[in-house]
């Protein structure tokens, strides 16, 4: 599998083997994480709006399945979808009446879609949506379709806030992807340095849904996945003077990053987004559980204490904290003791961005 955190490394010192080893397996398991995520893919099942339907159209296949890509956006499949109802449900005067400017998504449930979210989140957010009002979903289950009614026309521009259009989709992706390396590094040096032909390919890596483009160029935007430097003892007055050389913490690395840009989706409910350092003030990194408890403590409970000690139990653990809901990201649930760091590297969007969807557990 190819190496997309290609630094070279041509010094006149070696470093040892174990080291050269250790960052091998460093680059590697963060690659087959992000090809892992970017090969994810959801189940969508759309069905024209029955009462748009022009005349003459055949009423039986207005249905079309497809198996799309999770960092694809919705625009990027209307062609598709566009070429089935052509060939198989629209007529050809219909067809050259319809507009794709005028085309628009909203769930079965009467959700309307965005068209700047990637189709892995809009999944995800369903699936936290209908969390409220279902059992949550076990291990052995099949990914189930999402249901999407297109309508042909009038759509709610007010609610929208974005045209259908592809080129509109690129600028929002451009956009989240600027915001998302300005949290990372504090400064959007990073992707101002991009040659235009370089931004332009990361838009057509997702495109053309392809793993090697878009992380060609990506991986100079994005952390690696190293792990974290140990924390230094603090300094007295009869340690040695500070050295001058850099600390040893890659700067590229995710845990020195300034934050990682994550985003907190609830059911049905507002998108809560926060700083969330990769580190915490005691040096040790920054968990889904401590930022939970933190942003979301009614959701996510401390661990009640332990009970006190007795002659039967005299060394009593405290009792498990209540599983009131948990996190979807990616489309896979998530431990409370995931850091946030590894998760900025290796799951995050293609903008940047982690999407924690919060599902209520209904068990």
């Amino acid at each position: 599998m190819s190496t997309y955190n290609s630094s070279s490394r041509h010094h006149s010192t070696q470093p040892p083997a174990s080291r050269i080893e250790k960052d091998k397996n460093v680059d590697y398991n963060t690659s087959l994480f992000r090809r892992l995520t970017w090969e994810g893919t959801v189940p969508l099942e759309i069905r024209v709006d029955p009462k748009e339907l022009p005349a003459n159209s055949d009423r039986g296949l207005e249905c079309y399945f497809i198996q799309a890509p999770r960092i694809s956006y919705l625009p990027l499949i209307v062609p598709e979808i566009r070429r089935f109802l052509m060939d198989v449900v629209f007529d050809e005067v219909a067809a050259k009446s319809l507009k794709d400017e005028e085309w628009w998504f909203e769930s079965e449930e009467g959700t309307l879609l965005k068209w700047h979210w990637p189709l892995g989140l809009l999944y995800d957010n369903h699936t936290i949506s209908m969390s409220l009002r279902s059992p949550s979903p076990s291990s052995n289950t099949m990914a189930t379709p999402m249901r999407l009614i297109l309508h042909l026309a009038a759509p709610p521009q007010d609610k929208l806030f974005l045209s259908p259009s592809i080129e509109s989709c690129k600028q929002a992706f451009m956009n989240q992807l600027k915001e998302a390396d300005f949290i990372r590094w504090g400064n959007t040096r990073r992707m101002t340095a991009l040659r235009k032909v370089d931004q332009d390919g990361l838009w057509e890596g997702i495109r053309e849904h392809s793993f090697d483009d878009f992380w060609r160029v990506a991986s100079k935007l994005a952390p690696n996945a190293g792990p974290p430097t140990s924390a230094s003892p603090p300094s007295s007055s009869m340690s040695r003077p500070l050295s001058n050389d850099p600390p040893s913490q890659d700067k590229d690395s995710a845990y020195s990053m300034r934050s990682v840009p994550v985003r907190m989706y609830l059911p049905d409910g507002p998108v809560i987004q926060e700083v969330a350092p990769p580190m915490l003030e005691d040096g040790t990194p920054h968990t889904l559980g401590t930022l939970f408890s933190t942003h979301l403590p009614l959701l996510f409970p401390p661990r009640p204490p332990a009970p006190p000690p007795s002659r039967i139990n005299p060394h009593p653990q405290p009792p498990p904290a209540p599983q009131l809901a948990y996190a979807l990201i990616q489309g896979v649930v998530s431990p409370p003791e995931a850091e946030l760091a590894w998760l900025g590297a290796c799951m995050a969007g293609a903008d940047g961005w982690l999407n924690i969807c919060v599902a209520i557990s209904r068990e």
